[in-house]
């Protein structure tokens, strides 16, 4: 007999100011506050069943059951949602996404929104928004901004309890699109959690987290204002310095491929021929491709003459984490 079971979908989501570095490793407090948007249409679908007739968590992920440091990122979960409900309930999860996970496009972030809401639900517990996106913080960093809906600040904060995301503006307020020009599918060598341990060794560190706030307020106000040459230069200019630490960290990362370049220097040329389109990168080497809803097809069709595009994806801004009513078991 199960003790509970529920189902959610989150979003994944792209960060225009980007979470690079941790000021708390343990805790997954950010070394600067961070702004995204919601990906809809890429999405993480999580079932989670506490069954007391099992010996020990299973975990499935797109269809395959997972041992190692996979399964050991999502008990690990589990852990905080059991202790948060006071129980001891092994649990079956089982979950899907529909887009390529550890290739930059912050599948993490969608898996453990999503695995946070479905697992408290399923233990009993009801959090509030902030709390829920505090503890998805815990899982994956970038997963407490693909809580709430729409446009998301994620605070800093210098605690646990201080440090989650929330909306700025709902998914309506702004036709902005991401045209995902995908290069590579392959999963990154070096994953996030890693990266963000690396990252303090750069001598770029401290200069990037320093000069943050400015690009954010300037990315924000934008943002609020929907003024898309205000808003792209700020959103370039933090993605190049992040990768900027990343290379420059001991041992440096190289997420770029010929792919990466080819779409930046094809984004640089179509914004000097008058078509808006902003870039930037997360932690990988797919490159999002930042311009309005009107824009797209312009996008798109660029996009399909260069030849490292293996594959195009299109999302609009998406909405926040939810529960479903039907389940993946």
């Amino acid at each position: 007999m199960q003790t509970g079971k529920a189902t959610a979908v989150s979003c994944s989501n792209i960060a225009f100011i980007k979470y690079w570095g941790n000021a708390d490793d343990a805790l997954r407090l950010p070394a600067n506050s961070s702004l995204s948007m919601n990906l809809d249409g890429l999405t993480t679908t999580t079932t989670v069943a506490f069954d007391p007739t099992l010996a020990e968590d299973v975990v499935v992920i797109d269809g395959q059951e997972r041992s190692g440091p996979a399964r050991q990122r999502v008990v690990a979960h589990l852990d905080r949602v059991r202790a948060l409900a006071g129980i001891t309930t092994r649990a079956r999860v089982v979950s899907e996404s529909n887009f390529p996970s550890g290739a930059g496009m912050a599948s993490s972030a969608s898996a453990f929104a999503a695995l946070s809401l479905a697992a408290t639900r399923a233990a009993g517990l009801a959090l509030s928004e902030p709390e829920l996106s505090a503890l998805a913080r815990l899982g994956s960093g970038s997963a407490c901004r693909s809580v709430p809906p729409g446009f998301v600040e994620w605070r800093a904060g210098h605690s646990h309890e201080t440090s989650y995301a929330f909306s700025i503006a709902p998914p309506d307020h702004w036709p902005l699109c991401d045209v995902i020009a995908i290069v590579s599918t392959g999963h990154k060598p070096v994953g996030s959690s890693e990266g963000h341990r690396l990252a303090r060794t750069s001598p770029l560190h401290a200069a990037r987290v320093a000069s943050v706030p400015k690009r954010l307020a300037a990315a924000k106000a934008a943002l609020l204002y929907r003024d898309l040459a205000a808003f792209g230069p700020p959103v370039e200019e933090d993605g190049l310095t992040m990768h900027a630490v990343m290379m420059t960290s001991r041992p440096p990362l190289h997420y770029w491929l010929p792919g990466t370049v080819e779409v930046i220097q094809a984004v640089l040329r179509w914004r000097s021929e008058g078509l808006g389109v902003y870039f930037t990168i997360d932690a990988g080497p797919n490159v999002h491709c930042l311009c309005l809803a009107e824009d797209v097809q312009r996008v798109v069709a660029g996009l399909r003459t260069l030849h490292s595009v293996q594959d195009i994806r299109v999302a609009r801004p998406g909405g926040g984490a939810r529960l479903l009513d039907h389940h993946l078991f």
